[in-house]
């Protein structure tokens, strides 16, 4: 038994497919099948049962693709632990982060972080928070920025930053003329929302405490984009609420648009998320130390109150 083997067999398990196991995992197709019968052989067990389509797992086999998962977890940590030892902070790196963190963080710590740590290979994909979390699980995903809390078991939760929601108020909204918001001011049927599917979404429908079923509206909007909903604000369709970064760019006018909320402030908690298994902490730690400190400057406001990304 070799811990290749055990590398295989979580790569079809995973994909239920041997192809396109043997593809994820870089080698031929006969190579990993021989080696995952090989296995078999030795147990004297079936993992896998290949009769179905997808290839489904016995139940013998799922309780070998459990310890098989800790064990490839565990053969991992002894490089982790060499590299601590050394002091070396470099290799290949996945990070994930939600749709609307990425436009805004991303350019303020990147340059940052790969002039400090250049033998980091660090691979960045824009993800669900759903897809976050199932990558991190299965090992896709070394970390990932989202908003929390979570409360998820196997995932740590280290926050980055508190970023306050600011209302987006075109000029004869029924908010226009207020200096400042309340959460009791927003009506849910004049809020343009992102599409479902995004975190920020759902806290703005917690903060609303929307009772109103969506959809019932002459239109409905499909739409991942923070831009398109100013831009339809602007056009008399409603308001919206956005995170603070993605205030800062705005233009003049935008901005004359902009309309904050009374301390506390709602606010969303964004945090870097990994598995409770730690690997590759080093190079974890350097991450949050690096965008810990660009972000220091960028949002002040202190006096917030989180609002869930999730609905409960």
């Amino acid at each position: 038994m070799t811990i290749t083997q055990l590398q295989y067999v979580l790569a079809v398990a995973e994909y239920r497919n041997f192809t396109q196991a043997a593809e994820k995992s870089f080698v031929t197709q006969p190579t990993l099948s021989m080696q995952v019968q090989k296995l078999e052989d030795e147990l004297d067990i079936l993992i896998f049962d290949r009769s179905k389509k997808p290839i489904s797992i016995t139940e013998v086999g799922k309780k070998i693709v459990a310890q098989a998962k800790n064990i490839v977890n565990e053969a991992e940590r002894i490089k982790d632990i060499v590299d601590q030892e050394k002091g070396f902070i470099g290799g290949e790196y996945t990070l994930g982060i939600i749709p609307t963190v990425m436009p805004t963080l991303l350019p303020m710590f990147l340059k940052a972080f790969i002039n400090k740590y250049p033998k980091v290979n660090l691979i960045i994909k824009e993800q669900s928070t759903e897809n976050l979390i199932q990558n991190i699980q299965d090992g896709h995903l070394d970390a990932a920025i989202a908003a929390t809390p979570l409360e998820i078991d196997y995932i740590i939760e280290r926050p980055l930053y508190y970023e306050p929601f600011v209302g987006y108020v075109p000029k004869g909204h029924r908010l226009s003329s207020c200096s400042k918001l309340v959460p009791e001011d927003l009506d849910v049927s004049d809020i343009l929302l992102l599409q479902d599917g995004h975190c920020f979404r759902e806290g703005v429908l917690n903060l609303c405490k929307a009772t109103k079923k969506l959809g019932e509206d002459h239109f409905e909007l499909q739409s991942g984009s923070f831009e398109t909903l100013i831009n339809l604000s602007n056009e008399g369709l409603g308001m919206t609420l956005l995170p603070f970064l993605n205030t800062l760019e705005l233009d003049k006018e935008k901005k004359e648009n902009l309309k904050y909320f009374k301390d506390p402030s709602p606010a969303r908690e964004v945090s870097l998320i990994y598995h409770k298994s730690e690997l590759k902490i080093q190079i974890t730690e350097a991450l949050r130390d690096v965008i810990s400190g660009v972000i220091r400057g960028a949002i002040a406001f202190q006096d917030v109150k989180i609002i869930s990304p999730i609905t409960k």
